[in-house]
């Protein structure tokens, strides 16, 4: 399920239908491709931070760690959190 403001919203409408080998169908959506996401601001990390922490901090709403993801670009979010990373925090967005 897409929930309302999910940044995979979009996608929803252009789900298409993938079969497996043993023939089962299965909804799949298109690959999101990131946008630019400018950011200026620079976070250094600390101690057991997370990115749902981050970003309950800076736009009040922990659901939106993924604007930090995209703002940066490690293939794993978790590589965002080594402690003394300096990461990219983007301005918020409206959905």
């Amino acid at each position: 399920m897409i929930f309302k403001g999910s940044r995979y919203e979009k996608l929803a409408r252009s789900a298409s239908t993938v079969t497996t080998a043993d023939g089962q169908q299965h909804r799949a959506l298109s690959i999101r491709f990131i946008p630019p996401t400018p950011a200026t601001f620079r976070h250094v990390v600390g101690q057991n931070e997370r990115l749902d922490l981050l970003a309950f901090h800076f736009y009040r709403d922990a659901e939106k760690f993924w604007l930090i993801a995209d703002a940066n670009t490690a293939m794993d979010p978790e590589d965002l959190l080594r402690v003394g990373a300096s990461i990219l925090i983007p301005p918020d967005r409206n959905l």
